[in-house]
């Protein structure tokens, strides 16, 4: 066992925010903690943590996470849990390394040899699903996720949800799963309608069909559809899934392993969500270390069904000059190849890539000299502000 001698982070394009943790020794593990649009505030706050956590064993895991959270008095939220998740994140890759174990390993071992996953498609205003259907295929996968909608109205026109039951009818006639992402976008009278509507096409899952604040409201809504309902990006420990899982109201859980407290706080939740019977397919339209994680995720957790890939993603490619991926950061991104909708197990030590630490410190000096990624806007034909 060695102390944690140092905490570092990098913020790099297109809008990720990277952890690195040494030891007495010299060993090192890294972590992500992005938080999309809000990563000065997660910068701010890790800064808290390592003045705290300089000296601590870096095998003691969970005295160190239960140490952050219960020793701060205020907790929770996305700022709080991501900065978290990258600190537990690094400490877990850290381990493995000192081990020469794959992270996997040291949660119980494999309970399968490959995870299954998706893509994204379509952008934030969904267009020619088709066409970047057929390319996903091409790549390997067979599934993949679009936003249901553009921006919409609390109540809109029903005409408007035409073109999200014939996007999601184009991409099953190639022989595709496809999910549908409301991205918190339509309030309840529209996505009622819309629920309705997608159910003759038999989407993989409708997530975010109402924000998380509305949990009366999606109750009503799950009662209503046979859609498998999924949600949980915008829950962020085990504390604000459990009324989800209580009432009946969710069929996939949705945590961020980089906003959710990192694979400590995901690990437990998967293993609640097992005891209600309601699968776990992780958010992850993040970096190369948030993947890695939820990969060695779902090689170990029973009741994973599949994983978000960012490979391609919309912010990926609008970023800069579109050059960076989830590829950038690691020596060798061949971990992460699709094989018939499928990543095979990663067997390196830790999170199971080795990440690109000069890539990542140019990166972070080049990060420096311009503003932070922000989260898009929408706004409605009257000036009022509308869900992004």
């Amino acid at each position: 066992m060695a102390p944690i001698r140092e905490i570092e982070y990098f913020r790099v394009a297109p809008r990720w925010l990277f952890v690195k943790i040494t030891d007495a020794d010299a060993n090192h593990g890294w972590g992500e903690a992005t938080l999309e649009g809000h990563t000065e505030a997660v910068e701010g706050t890790l800064n808290e943590f390592a003045s705290r956590l300089i000296g601590f064993e870096a095998d003691d895991i969970e005295h160190i996470w239960q140490y952050i959270w219960r020793l701060g008095f205020y907790r929770g939220g996305p700022v709080f849990m991501s900065a978290l998740a990258g600190i537990d994140i690094a400490l877990w890759d850290l381990k493995g390394r000192r081990a020469k174990l794959p992270i996997h390993q040291l949660l119980g071992g494999k309970v399968r040899n490959k995870v299954a996953v998706y893509a994204w498609i379509g952008g934030n205003r969904p267009g020619d699903v088709e066409g970047a259907a057929r390319a996903r295929q091409a790549q390997g996968f067979k599934a993949v996720k679009m936003n249901a909608t553009e921006d919409m109205g609390w109540l809109d026109s029903p005409r408007v949800l035409e073109s999200a039951v014939e996007r999601l009818k184009a991409v099953r006639a190639l022989g595709m799963d496809a999910a549908l992402d409301f991205h918190g976008r339509l309030h309840k009278p529209m996505a009622k309608q819309l629920a309705k509507a997608l159910e003759p096409h038999r989407p993989l899952f409708i997530e975010e069909p109402l924000l998380s604040e509305h949990p009366e409201a999606i109750k009503q809504l799950a009662d209503l559809t046979t859609c498998p309902v999924a949600l949980g990006e915008r829950l962020y420990s085990r504390w604000d899934v459990k009324r989800y899982l209580q009432d009946a109201s969710v069929d996939i859980l949705q945590p961020d392993v980089a906003h959710c407290g990192g694979i400590s706080e995901i690990r437990k939740i998967a293993a609640m969500a097992e005891a209600y019977d309601v699968a776990l397919a992780p958010h992850c339209p993040l970096g190369p270390i948030a993947l890695a994680a939820c990969l060695q995720i779902g090689l170990c957790v029973p009741n994973h069904v599949i994983q978000e890939m960012s490979q391609g993603i919309h912010y990926n490619t609008e970023s800069g000059d579109g050059s960076v991926d989830i590829h950038s950061y690691v020596a060798d991104a061949r971990v992460f190849d699709v094989k018939d909708g499928y990543v095979d197990a990663l067997t390196g030590p830790g999170l199971g890539i080795e990440v690109d630490e000069a890539r990542v410190r140019e990166a972070a000096a080049q990060a420096r000299e311009v503003k932070p990624w922000g989260s898009g806007e929408f706004w409605g034909e009257d000036g009022g502000v509308r869900e992004w």
